[in-house]
């Protein structure tokens, strides 16, 4: 994975657009309220007709949604792109997708929207992991701020998590849900996975599941290329009640401890949570001893 170098650093008074790229938009309260917060900083924000629209489970038809976002993509006046919410859907945009030489921009969501940053990283742009705009109402001061600070170029600070040891790794950044990342394997969309450390969260998904997932990750050899794993939430991803299982911790145990790689987990990003931003591509410092993630220019 080659770095990443992030847009120009955003100020107050820049435009903002907002996209619905994956799943239909329903909760409209804490949308609009995520909308305000950015507002609240002095950002422009642009919030498209009919945002409430659907198509079955997603946020209207693939044409539909690649048009929103490739109009916010190539406006030139246009400095960011903020995702109303995750869901599913944002692979099925990149199937018939040009990132063409539009200015790069910054791009934030979280969750199903790890395929668009994940394509965005392979133009060697950095985007943010985190808060979509229907989370970004419960987010803590801290995190809020520490998302806008991403966005305006400052240093971001440690975040500190349970280390498992392994020593010390310097790598580039790869934040991602699990889920979305183990569908994006082996497509275009995958980056080179060789030297990158690698930041994972998921929810819903059941103890055998992540398994099953991480299994994949490591019979296909790409856990071997990478220098470290910081592992965030894994919310509501409980067994189901009367049915014998290992617990997820007890999962991500198992399946990352022997790899002689750097580990740090529960660290404060991911769903149902504090959702701490996560710049794409960047150079990071993983200490799986002291159980530190730390930036570069921090």
């Amino acid at each position: 994975m080659r770095p990443c170098l992030p847009p120009a650093p955003l100020k107050p008074g820049d435009l903002l657009r907002v996209i619905t790229p994956s799943g239909a938009l329903r909760e409209m309260e804490a949308f609009h309220l995520g909308v305000e917060i950015w507002r609240s900083h002095g950002y422009r924000v642009e919030v498209p007709p009919h945002i409430d629209k659907r198509w079955g489970y997603l946020a209207g038809t693939d044409l539909e949604r690649r048009s929103q976002f490739a109009e916010a993509w190539n406006d030139p006046t246009c400095r960011g792109i903020l995702c109303a919410r995750g869901g599913y859907g944002g692979s099925r945009l990149l199937e018939e997708w040009n990132w063409g030489t539009a200015e790069p921009k910054w791009l934030i969501g979280f969750s199903d929207i790890t395929s668009l940053l994940w394509g965005l990283a392979q133009q060697g742009i950095s985007g943010v992991h985190g808060p979509v705009l229907t989370t970004l109402c419960v987010e803590p001061d801290w995190s809020v701020e520490r998302l806008i600070h991403c966005v305006e170029g400052k240093p971001l600070s440690p975040l500190k998590g349970d280390g498992w040891g392994g020593g010390t790794a310097k790598g580039l950044l790869l934040p991602a849900n699990l889920t979305v990342a183990t569908h994006l394997l082996h497509t275009p969309l995958q980056p080179d996975l060789n030297g990158v450390i690698l930041a994972l969260e998921d929810v819903m998904e059941a103890p055998y599941r992540i398994d099953r997932m991480l299994t994949q990750w490591r019979m296909s050899g790409l856990l071997s290329q990478v220098r470290g794993i910081a592992l965030g939430r894994f919310s509501q991803c409980d067994a189901p009640q009367h049915i014998p299982s290992f617990s997820v911790e007890g999962v991500l145990s198992d399946r990352l401890s022997d790899l002689g790689i750097p580990v740090v987990s529960d660290l404060p990003f991911g769903h149902d949570g504090s959702n701490a931003a996560l710049p794409v591509g960047i150079p990071v410092w993983l200490d799986g001893d002291r159980g530190i993630l730390s930036f570069e220019g921090e």
